[in-house]
């Protein structure tokens, strides 16, 4: 598989089409190569017959037909070998001279050459060998076929074939393990920036890219990245530090207005001014609570270690939330139905985890009409335990699912109901000290409205023991990052 995965690279692809080019000049020069060497070979051959084609005229233009029989029978007795090959035959093909007893067969190409094999078919006594030779006519209707073995010539080419072939073969093999070697190391490279960024994506915004001091492009996107990072986190820790010194600095003047308010609540005798004085205290409740929560948030995403974490009974924790919300949902006439699996065990801080459970039970009642139906869920599933609330309230469209847990986001449907946008904020930050994961979906997707279903998935006490060193360590693995990633924006949910 990790074969396969390099091959689909975009780096190996370019090295695949870098081969190809490469490839391709190198046939084409070696075929001109070949080209040129058989084309200078064959033309050698031909200017040799046609020296010895001359050199018979010039003897029978002196001497006669006896004359060119003679030279033929000299010639062929000084080349034991036969690297000449003669054949002087009349009209009839009857043989005169020569070293071959009958003419060849085959069709001459346009200037008399012909080629054809020299074997048993023409009198010939020895292996099998090819030749070139030209036919052209005697005056008096005689025929004279002169010719040279080309089975040297043949095998050299051949040769050189069998070498340009192995030499292609060879090329193209040394190219794709080059690319390949060259792609591995180029991926080695994109690796670690995609692993690094993953792990920043999940949360490690401490983390750079490493640089290997070669100042090659690597090395620049890699210190153009980790700048671009520092802007990022800059900004950050800067709307941050402003969100909570506001919220720090204005809850003090706050809670003075409220206790001011409520002094004066106490001491009118008038009723409309009493009603009024009332509302203002209301308000300021809510301004303090919002400020509480973004506070609250602030501590929980700062928060860096494990020492309150402890085995708790998440069944009973959820029990005794609903016990704390059954009377709630009386109120609305809501079917409040409970399904605890006891046994189930995780490791986590017992009151950041009440508080999460009470945020999606009470979102779940707030959100959900009168005679409505609200379900509560702890169960085992796999190596995780599952804490799970359906309502058939108005639910969330798909489309701002991933983004309600989001400081201050409110659905549009939510807009006139109390509350300030920070309740499942609170819900990602605990579920995410917990390196759970949040799931989000419609209860009912033919029904409308569809209702909710917030799935909080948390890891056994060994398996967050684990992580939690690994994190320790900074040796988390990406597969841990993954659980945690969604739990930080995850499949979302309302506030």
């Amino acid at each position: 598989m990790k074969l396969l995965s390099q091959l689909r690279t975009s780096s190996f692809q370019l090295a695949l089409l870098y081969m190809v080019v490469f490839a391709t000049s190198v046939f084409l020069l070696l075929a001109f190569i070949y080209w040129r060497t058989a084309g200078f070979m064959t033309a050698q051959t031909d200017e040799t017959i046609e020296a010895e084609i001359a050199g018979l005229a010039e003897q029978y233009r002196g001497r006669g037909v006896n004359g060119l029989i003679t030279i033929i029978r000299e010639r062929v007795a000084r080349d034991p070998n036969a690297k000449t090959i003669y054949l002087l035959t009349t009209e009839d093909f009857l043989k005169l001279a020569g070293n071959l007893e009958t003419w060849p067969e085959g069709s001459p190409s346009e200037g008399g050459w012909v080629n054809f094999t020299l074997s048993s078919a023409v009198g010939w006594t020895g292996p099998e060998r090819l030749a070139r030779a030209r036919i052209f006519e005697v005056q008096g209707g005689l025929r004279l076929l002169v010719g040279r073995d080309v089975d040297e010539l043949t095998n050299l080419k051949r040769v050189i074939e069998t070498a340009i072939n192995w030499g292609m073969g060879i090329t193209l093999a040394l190219a794709l393990l080059g690319g390949y070697l060259m792609s591995r190391n180029t991926i080695r490279r994109i690796e670690v920036i995609n692993n690094t960024s993953r792990r920043i994506m999940n949360g490690h915004l401490s983390l750079r890219i490493p640089t290997r001091g070669t100042e090659d492009d690597f090395d620049q996107l890699a210190e153009n990245l980790n700048q671009m990072l520092d802007r990022i986190v800059y900004l950050m820790e800067g709307i941050r530090h402003v969100s909570d010194s506001i919220a720090h600095d204005l809850r003090t003047p706050l809670t003075r207005l409220r206790n001011q308010l409520e002094n004066t609540l106490m001491s009118v005798d008038n009723d409309e001014a009493r009603e009024q004085a009332g509302r203002a205290v209301a308000e300021a409740d809510q301004l303090l609570a919002t400020f509480n929560a973004l506070l609250r948030i602030a501590r929980l995403e700062t928060k860096g270690n494990s020492s309150d974490m402890k085995r708790v009974a998440l069944d009973e924790l959820v029990s005794d939330a609903c016990e704390l919300y059954e009377a709630l949902a009386e109120d609305k006439e809501q079917t409040f139905e409970q399904s605890l699996e006891p046994g189930v065990i995780i490791e986590g801080d017992r009151d950041l985890l009440f508080q999460m459970i009470s945020n999606l039970i009470d979102n779940a009642i707030k959100y959900t009409p009168e005679q409505g139906a609200i379900g509560v869920v702890v169960r085992k599933e796999g190596e995780d335990a599952v804490f799970e609330v359906r309502d058939s309230g108005i639910g969330i469209p798909d489309d701002e699912k991933d983004q309600v847990f989001q400081r201050f986001y409110r659905v549009g449907k939510s807009r006139s109901l109390p509350g300030n946008g920070l309740g499942l904020s609170l819900v990602s930050a605990v579920a995410e000290i917990h390196k759970g994961r949040i799931v989000l979906s419609d209860t009912n997707e033919e029904a409308q409205p569809s209702g909710l279903t917030v799935a909080v998935y948390m890891p056994a006490p060994t398996h967050v023991r684990k992580r939690i060193r690994a994190k320790q360590a900074g040796q988390e693995s990406d597969s841990v990052s993954a659980g945690a990633a969604v739990a930080q924006k995850p499949t979302v949910s309302e506030s």
